[in-house]
């Protein structure tokens, strides 16, 4: 019961911080650094967000890890159950070991290549094109994580997972 327990409550908190930071973090950030009027508010905003989303990544890819192992010392109602619920963990640690080792990395590179502040490159610069796409592709990631993190909650929720 304790190691369920804990379980449904370290995917249940890494979910909950995805979404906050999501829905309500990053937002308002840029909001309210773009507000300053600052010349490089995104600059600013963008630093501060890839770092709290670093944070999240790593912890996903954590969690996500030790569910899977800790999902070895749990009886199962079904083998289904046991399957969805392992599948929709592997993807979980795929998706945040990608967004953050893969994608992020290569953001914070192509940033660091550019001269000056990414509020002062044009929006048709190759530079910003590829930046403004991996951002599409961070973002797309982390949601596929959310939603394979929820699928996996829910099962181990309903009881798929039992000590």
């Amino acid at each position: 019961m304790i190691i369920r327990t804990l379980r449904l409550l370290a995917l249940g908190l890494w979910l909950g911080t995805a979404v906050f930071f999501g829905a309500a973090v990053a937002p308002t950030l840029f909001h309210v650094i773009r507000g300053a009027q600052l010349l490089n508010a995104n600059e600013i905003a963008g630093t501060i967000v890839t770092r709290l989303l670093a944070t999240i990544n790593i912890g996903g890819f954590i969690i996500a890890l030790l569910l899977i192992a800790t999902a070895l010392l749990m009886k199962r109602g079904s083998r289904l159950a046991l399957f969805v619920e392992m599948i929709s963990l592997a993807i979980m640690a795929i998706m945040t070991g990608v967004g953050h080792w893969v994608i992020a990395a290569r953001i914070i590179a192509l940033r660091a290549a550019m001269q000056g502040h990414i509020d002062q490159i044009a929006l048709n610069d190759p530079r910003r094109v590829a930046f403004d796409s991996l951002h599409g592709y961070s973002v797309t990631v982390m949601g596929v994580a959310m939603i394979a993190g929820l699928v996996a909650f829910v099962i181990m929720a309903r009881g798929g997972s039992r000590p």
